[in-house]
């Protein structure tokens, strides 16, 4: 087990998986309906880890300013973008650890995001259960596209927008797909998310998966 002090990661509740599934949503509805802890892996990676991200560059010798953005999004494959965010997810696991560290509830925490991958997750967990991967179908995938700003617009500028935010919706898919195929090589529920539930509905069926962490706040 990780250098866990005070037992906070060993007692986390984790809810990974892909792009615009729903799992910030769900995991405010659980913090508000059931009182729990919720951790914003998207909100702490772009914000509170951003000063390590520029050491990390250092580091390694690499430069601290951000890349040709479309270097990054228009002249690489999705399948290279899919491989260098894996990479990347598993160089700032460590900076989520160290959060998650020095949070210490008398609720469960639920840490959510894309980049808790379940190959990163899978060896801290006491069991399979405490863990959940939420994949967008790919008309669900399509709905969001169309009904989300944050989806269908790439938020920096490129010479060629349409294949950046082509390269980026195949990007994640595969990444979604991905964390299926290691979720359930681990034994770790995959839910297909399809828009037949609504978010509040979506939210009861993952309580219900977590229900004997979450037993003794009734």
């Amino acid at each position: 087990m990780t250098w866990d002090p005070f037992g906070t990661i060993a007692n986390t509740l984790w809810l990974g998986g892909g792009q615009w599934a729903g799992k910030s949503t769900v995991a405010r509805i659980l913090a508000r309906r059931c009182g729990i802890t919720a951790y914003h892996y998207d909100y702490h990676d772009a914000r509170g880890h951003d000063a390590r991200r520029v050491a990390d560059r250092a580091a390694r010798g690499e430069p601290l300013t951000a890349p040709d953005p479309d270097e990054v999004w228009v002249r690489r494959t999705p399948a290279e973008m899919a491989r260098d965010a894996l990479e990347e997810f598993g160089r700032r696991f460590e900076w989520t650890l160290d959060d998650l560290r020095g949070l210490v509830s008398g609720r469960p925490i639920l840490a959510e995001g894309w980049g808790l991958r379940p190959e990163l997750v899978g060896p801290l967990l006491a069991s399979p259960d405490r863990m959940l991967v939420m994949v967008p179908t790919e008309r669900f995938r399509q709905h969001q596209l169309r009904a989300l700003p944050r989806a269908r617009k790439l938020g920096v500028s490129v010479g060629d927008p349409e294949r950046a935010q082509a390269n980026r919706v195949d990007r994640d898919r595969l990444l979604a797909e991905s964390a299926a195929g290691a979720a359930r090589e681990r034994g770790i529920r995959v839910l297909r998310v399809d828009g037949s539930l609504d978010a509040d509905q979506v939210a009861t069926e993952i309580a219900g998966h977590f229900a004997p962490y979450l037993a003794h706040l009734r």
